[in-house]
């Protein structure tokens, strides 16, 4: 039986274990191939699992990158959704209740939007998002949401993370939106403008260090201020 992965990153958290971030890659709409570690999508998210690492390890922070059983969203399954939900699972088992930021990109956005609901989830980043109008967000209530979209973005829809953004905003005050010019959905062009994003935020939502100015006011604009930020470089 296939199982899914929870793959460390180094620098490894001093010990105690203080609170955990887990980053999820993308995949697509369909698939039952292995999702393994030599796979784009995964290789795409080692710099931001490897940049949230080096600023929380010293502060006890577990990081690690969930690889998926399969490549496939495979609805009605939703593999990757119980694989995130596995991954939380591991990590209670591991840590005990420790706080868990969850970070995904693409499908693994969607993933871990639909599990930011579950015990123990304090804040959740999508990064390109891949939702669709209708997509639940009721479970997110009171919750920490982060999400990035390119502006060159044609994988994914923009226009559908700022429907899904409004939509958590009427049920949470501590939701921010920003829009990434000039890059898109493989977040190269401006690749530091996007770790330090993801860094910072995971940081705040874990309660270590503040968050960076531009997601606090964001959060305290709210809609429609709040939701279409543009990202300034770090």
């Amino acid at each position: 039986m296939t199982l899914p992965r929870l793959d460390r990153v180094r620098p490894a958290a001093r010990r105690p274990v203080s609170g955990a971030v887990v980053v999820l890659h993308g995949g697509r709409p369909d698939g039952h191939e292995a999702a393994d570690g030599l796979r784009l999508p995964y290789l795409r998210m080692v710099p931001f699992a490897r940049a949230v690492a080096a600023a929380g390890a010293r502060r006890g922070v577990d990081t690690a990158l969930l690889r998926y059983r399969y490549r496939g969203w495979n609805a009605p399954d939703l593999d990757p959704v119980q694989d995130a939900r596995w991954a939380l699972a591991d990590l209670r088992r591991r840590h005990g209740d420790v706080p868990v930021v969850l970070v995904g990109h693409s499908m693994g956005g969607r993933a871990a939007l639909r599990v930011g609901g579950d015990e123990g989830v304090v804040g959740v980043a999508g990064l390109a998002p891949w939702l669709e109008r209708g997509e639940p967000w009721a479970h997110l209530a009171g919750q920490t949401v982060l999400i990035a979209h390119g502006d060159r973005e044609r994988m994914t829809s923009p226009a559908a993370s700022r429907w899904f953004a409004g939509q958590v905003a009427t049920v949470s005050d501590r939701v921010a939106r920003f829009e990434v010019l000039g890059d898109g959905h493989t977040m190269l062009r401006r690749a530091a403008a996007w770790h330090d994003l993801v860094t910072r935020f995971a940081l705040g939502a874990l309660g270590l260090e503040p968050f960076p100015e531009s997601v606090a006011k964001a959060m305290a604009a709210g809609d429609p201020d709040g939701l279409a930020v543009p990202l300034e470089d770090p």
